[in-house]
């Protein structure tokens, strides 16, 4: 999965809000063996409290990483039942958005969504793969939200497919750009439009509309709700998943939505 650096800021933070957290889990970890022997706190100076809990944990350090993995699994689990219920609360803007591009069947009875950015090698492997599956499935509806998440280039090269998708050329476009083998920079863009057979100037004024700046906007916007941080995500039924996977998986994560239906 590709991810944004920027995305990342205030690491330091965050670990040491972590590390608070990580300690006070240690605490309730370290277990009746502990607790037995610790004396009540007006029965000893804080010093000594102290002193007592950094002996035991340096006897013990497996109750740090116990404690670690424990925080780690408390916050996936909150980040997915939070993503879940933006999920359910903001199913027309990630299912229905009138504004972004489709492929497959318009009015197919199954929705997948792709969160991607044109530069990552992820979800260029992917492209194969939905290909595949809406070849495979005539009942698959595939909505495309543009995530440009690594630099400039992507955002360009968005913003140019949402303009074509403005001449009728969308899927045309979108399935040459993501299988371009090299970056997709400006000038790659602007030449497989040309190839394309889009009208290259009208593209580039239909960019600079700011329906199309206010949709990526969205989309970047959805994706954080929905806890998807990298490229490509994907969105099917009542199923968030991220990063790249096979053609089987797809499937059965596409039977799972239409059987839940």
């Amino acid at each position: 999965m590709a991810y944004n650096s920027g995305q990342f800021g205030g690491v330091a933070g965050k670990m040491a809000r972590s590390l608070m957290l990580v300690i006070a889990t240690a605490w309730l970890a370290l277990g009746p063996g502990f607790h037995s022997q610790a004396i009540a706190a007006d029965e000893m100076s804080q010093s000594q409290f102290d002193q007592r809990v950094h002996d035991y944990i340096l006897a013990h350090p497996e109750v740090l990483m116990q404690a670690l993995q424990s925080l780690d699994q408390r916050q996936r689990e909150a980040e997915a039942a939070q993503a879940k219920q933006v999920l359910k609360a903001r199913a027309d803007d990630i299912f229905r958005d009138k504004q972004s591009p489709i492929g497959g069947n318009a009015e197919g009875d199954v929705t997948l969504v792709e969160f991607f950015d044109y530069n990552c090698p992820y979800c260029r492997q992917m492209a194969p793969v939905m290909e595949q599956a809406v070849a495979d499935d005539p009942q698959l509806k595939i909505v495309y939200k543009e995530f440009p998440i690594l630099g400039p280039d992507s955002l360009f090269a968005a913003k140019a497919a949402l303009a074509a998708d403005k001449q009728g050329k969308y899927t045309a476009f979108h399935k040459a750009l993501i299988g371009s083998r090299t970056r997709v920079t400006e000038a790659v863009v602007l030449k497989i439009a040309a190839e394309a057979g889009l009208d290259v100037e009208r593209m580039k004024t239909d960019m600079q509309q700011p329906d199309i700046q206010a949709l990526i906007d969205r989309n970047v916007e959805l994706a954080q709700a929905l806890r998807i941080t990298g490229t490509p995500g994907f969105v099917v039924g009542d199923q968030i998943f991220p990063g790249a996977t096979d053609l089987a998986t797809m499937k059965k994560l596409i039977r799972q939505a239409r059987a839940g239906k």
